[in-house]
């Protein structure tokens, strides 16, 4: 079932009961028991009842958005026939078909008279009240319209995209880049990710509380697809091998460049990147970095080396000669040879690992549980991270060969990502039930590789970025805040700093000089104060003229 047919019956399912839960409170309104099942109509009636905005009914069935106004619009029904006490409200958010059908089958109920000549002054607090809280929800669903389906901001807590993206950016993300991916949870609390919070035992994610609804999904669609992912994106993705989280809109997002796209070939050699036997294009934002070992006589000052060099993430330790051995991450050739100018360095070395050294890691000591989260992807291949490929990347269409050789290279497109049944028994492979050793490759896919190599999780250990998991490109980094996230693979932890040069700094540009975007903050601050006092005065107006 598609996108919009399974939506259609996720509306009239919620019509129906909102029908059968509130048609004689319409009629006792004055208006006929069947407007109360007509979707939209039905919400639109209660708006123009209760003196609200009539255009929010359009907001009343939107994903995400469309719960909480349901029930802030079941909540003014059920205030216009007198159940405003708390328990009327608690029962009205949490049970509402059922709390109001409670109501409209009740021979007690009745319209209350509304006049404020007859209300007292802690019933005029109280409207008040709700008044003040009507504007932080409409607040709360506008920011949510606004995260949902145009923009939403992300944080860079690790250094895999380095020196481009820098630990502690925060960015915003335009979700129209490569068309527009429809909400597929449509019930969820808006503005968080996965989970709520992390309340489970650790180490297991699964058991954190999600912050949607499992089981009401919709199927994957994307619409106004006027552009594909180029070659040298940086992209913000869903996490492709999320085992907490069955709907891949929830989960965790990743930002990395895109290397290379579906029919190109990919490969690491020594440590460099190619694509189709050529080497990478290296733009005006990124700068080649690499692993350097370092031995010292005596110890380096690292706090006043990374102020001299900015991003300096190292593991410090002493050898048996009593001198210092430091793993320095992501250091660029010029800042290698500054290094290696400094008195205490006895040796100074990038560090490559060699051909034929498979990068298997494990999760028990006797080496028997393969850990596939931080082994190279395909897992039978015997590269690493520095001696990579080559690797060609699917794309829509093609016809691949299924055998004992390739199974782990196309396991997860077959079964996971395009949703088949796969089984692989006695020497033999069956898709959908059927022994077969081909498949046709049913989407395009991506491959997703960070700035700084040697510090980044990337493709090389998760595989192939299908399409449906892009989520968009990063627009500006709105804040930039040093020392916000530790890091874990660094004996030194950088000083908090605002970084004020870099906030609303456009990132996907691939120039080195990037577009500042103070305006469109200060324009946004513009227009809000100057609504919010245009809305004051004339409001103050209307009430002169009425007197």
């Amino acid at each position: 079932m598609n996108y919009f047919l399974t939506y259609t019956v996720y509306v009239l399912i919620l019509s129906v009961l909102m029908g059968l839960s509130t048609w004689k409170l319409f009629k006792k309104l004055g208006y006929s028991p069947l407007f109360a099942f007509i979707p939209f109509y039905n919400y639109f009636i209660i708006l123009k009842e209760t003196k609200h905005p009539k255009w929010w009914a359009i907001l009343s069935y939107l994903p995400i958005v469309g719960p909480i106004m349901m029930s802030v619009f079941h909540l003014y029904l059920m205030k216009k026939f007198g159940k405003s006490l708390f328990k009327d409200q608690l029962l009205t958010v949490i049970l509402p078909f059922i709390y109001m059908a409670t109501v409209n089958y009740s021979k007690e109920t009745e319209l209350e008279d509304e006049n404020d000549l007859y209300l007292t002054e802690e019933e005029k607090n109280a409207k008040k009240k709700d008044t003040f809280m009507g504007s932080i929800t409409f607040a709360v669903v506008f920011a949510t319209i606004i995260h949902v389906f145009v923009t939403q901001p992300f944080g860079i807590p690790t250094g895999s995209m380095e020196r481009t993206l820098l630990v502690g950016d925060f960015l915003f993300v335009n979700k129209w880049s490569y068309g527009y991916r429809l909400p597929m949870r449509p019930v969820a609390i808006p503005f968080l990710q996965g989970t709520i919070m992390d309340t489970g035992e650790p180490g297991n994610p699964k058991d954190d509380p999600k912050s949607y609804v499992e089981g009401i999904k919709l199927p994957y669609e994307r619409i106004f697809q006027f552009s594909k992912p180029q070659r040298n994106d940086i992209v913000v993705f869903n996490y492709p091998r999320d085992s907490v989280h069955a709907s891949l809109d929830r989960a965790d997002p990743y930002v990395k460049r895109l290397v290379a796209v579906a029919g190109d070939t990919f490969e690491m050699r020594d440590g460099r990147l190619f694509v189709n036997g050529k080497p990478e294009t290296v733009l005006g934002d990124q700068e080649v970095q690499h692993r350097y070992i370092v031995n010292t006589g005596s110890q380096l000052d690292i706090p006043s080396l990374y102020n001299t060099f900015g991003f300096l993430p190292v593991q410090e330790g002493q050898n048996e000669k009593g001198g210092f051995v430091y793993y320095f991450q992501g250091l660029t050739a010029k800042t290698a040879a500054e290094i290696k100018k400094l008195p205490q360095v006895i040796d100074m070395q990038e560090h490559i690992q060699p051909k034929g050294e498979s990068a298997i890691a494990y999760r028990d000591e006797t080496r028997t549980k393969i850990d596939t989260t931080n082994s190279i992807f395909p897992i039978n291949s015997g590269w690493n991270q520095d001696q990579y490929g080559p690797l060609k990347i699917p794309k829509k269409g093609d016809v691949v060969t299924i055998n004992q050789q390739t199974f782990p290279e196309y396991q997860w497109i077959i079964k996971n990502y395009e949703h088949n049944s796969l089984e692989n028994k006695n020497g033999k492979i069956f898709i959908n039930g059927k022994e077969t050793n081909q498949y046709t490759i049913q989407q395009d896919y991506y491959m997703m590789v960070g700035d700084n190599r040697d510090a980044s999780l990337d493709a090389r250990f998760f595989g192939f970025v299908p399409e449906e998991n892009i989520v968009g490109k990063p627009m500006f980094t709105w804040m930039s805040l040093q020392g916000a996230f530790s890091d874990n693979g660094s004996s030194y932890q950088a000083p908090f700093k605002v970084r004020w040069d870099r906030m609303f700094k456009a990132t996907n540009t691939g120039e080195a000089d990037k577009t500042s975007y103070w305006w469109i903050a200060a324009m946004i601050l513009v227009l809000f104060f100057g609504w919010e006092y245009l809305m004051k005065l004339f409001g103050k107006k209307k009430k002169e003229d009425e007197i």
